[in-house]
């Protein structure tokens, strides 16, 4: 697809950054220099990012401010105040913190954002989800650039610790003065790339329960045949629950209208217990990592869970993790304000939409849970989704066309009208 620049958008100031090629465009040459800061779990740097999003804020003269939300955790928040600010403002979330990589699987350093002859651009966060945060700071750029106001303030929000729970992150911010003063009335998060011509949007998620099962038996010697053991009961366990994942799977396979957030995934993640080879241990235990759509009755399946651990055996027992209850969705219904703003400039720009429950989670379902619509939208189509993956790259004409759907998507929610909650 052809991308139209701007007239102008190459005269900014900023930092140089290494390799950059004369004649890439701007945006792509920041979301590179972005890509190189390693804020990789399990020890992020995000000093070195919240300098680099200080210095875009100036730039852009954007107001800037920092909440740390426990020691070493801060949200960066930029502004772009609106021309009413008594209105409920337009919130632009992203994260900092990417996953952990394997580089021996990887053809280029995670970290080097090395771009191929066909632009496409290689590295930790290229996905999940360093693109959108540039795009949303270039989309704002060419609107203020072009002299556009709007009445509805809009907020970018820069989180820590998204993607090992946000516990420290946003779950946090939500609870904070700082957070209630944006005054939110609409929220954009992270989605999925999609490999074909359409874009995937996100209005709700599954609920991520984190468990973990502790069978106890009797011990013994590792020779003998010792009845009742740790070891049968979590051999029921795991059958029981790997035949409800295979159940679920199934369901999936035979029935083309579901998605991966229809149905609940389950996975054993951990396996722990034992002292020696020849001692049968006293108890054994299984993590699960369960994901539940809105769907599905939360009490329901947690009596099945215990009646599972009960059928295997006395001194069965659980213990969460994680267990988020919530399953707030957001309204898709084109009665809806936001959702016709957001779904009218995707016709305009004649873009195809397909509405799923995200499958795994992100920080939207804490600002749903606190009482704020939100949809989770990466602009990335013709795109194979490589999220946590090895290789995780984007092409950089997808990402400049993702910039160009922001500006859009901006204009549209940013001038929704005063809502009778408004006054």
């Amino acid at each position: 697809m052809d991308i139209m620049l701007p007239e102008g958008d190459s005269k900014r100031t900023g930092e140089k950054v290494r390799g950059q090629d004369p004649g890439e465009h701007p945006s792509v040459t920041l979301f590179r220099e972005y890509l190189r800061l390693k804020t990789v779990q399990p020890e992020p740097n995000y000093d070195v990012a919240v300098r680099f999003l200080e210095r875009i804020a100036a730039e852009l003269g954007l107001g800037c401010q920092k909440v740390e939300v426990c020691p070493g955790r801060v949200v960066t928040i930029m502004t772009w105040q609106g021309t009413d600010p008594q209105l409920r403002s337009i919130l632009l979330n992203s994260h900092t913190d990417v996953v952990p990589v394997f580089e021996e699987h990887w053809t280029h350093d995670p970290f080097e954002a090395f771009k191929d002859s066909q632009g496409n651009i290689y590295a930790r966060g290229a996905q999940d989800m360093k693109c959108v945060s540039i795009q949303y700071i270039e989309a704002i750029r060419r609107l203020k650039a072009e002299g556009k106001r709007f009445p509805r303030t809009i907020h970018m929000t820069f989180m820590p610790d998204e993607e090992i729970g946000g516990f420290k992150g946003m779950q946090l911010f939500v609870k904070r003065p700082e957070f209630q003063a944006l005054n939110i009335g609409f929220a954009l998060d992270e989605g999925l790339a999609n490999p074909t011509d359409t874009f995937t949007v996100f209005y709700g998620e599954k609920c991520v329960w984190w468990i973990k099962i502790k069978c106890e038996g009797n011990p013994g010697h590792g020779s003998q045949f010792v009845e009742n053991t740790a070891a049968e009961k979590l051999n029921r366990v795991i059958t029981s629950l790997l035949q409800f994942r295979e159940s679920e799977k199934q369901r999936l396979k035979c029935d083309e209208h579901l998605t991966t957030g229809d149905v609940t995934s389950l996975n054993m993640t951990m396996l722990s217990g034992g002292v020696s080879f020849n001692v049968v241990p006293l108890e054994l235990s299984a993590g699960f990592d369960i994901r539940i759509p809105p769907t599905v009755n939360l009490q329901a399946f947690e009596e099945q869970l215990t009646a599972w651990c009960r059928a295997a055996g006395e001194g069965v027992t659980y213990k969460f993790y994680q267990k988020y209850m919530d399953q707030t969705v957001t309204c898709i219904e084109e009665s809806d304000p936001w959702w016709k703003a957001f779904s009218g400039a995707c016709r305009d720009m004649h873009i195809t939409l397909k509405c799923e429950i995200f499958p795994a989670g992100t920080d939207s379902r804490f600002i749903r849970a606190a009482g704020h619509p939100a949809l989770g939208f990466s602009p990335m189509n013709h795109t194979p989704v490589l999220l946590h993956d090895h290789n995780e790259y984007l092409n950089e004409r997808v990402f400049l066309r993702g910039i160009e759907i922001y500006t859009c998507l901006l204009s549209s929610l940013a001038s929704v009208p005063p809502l009778p909650a408004e006054g």
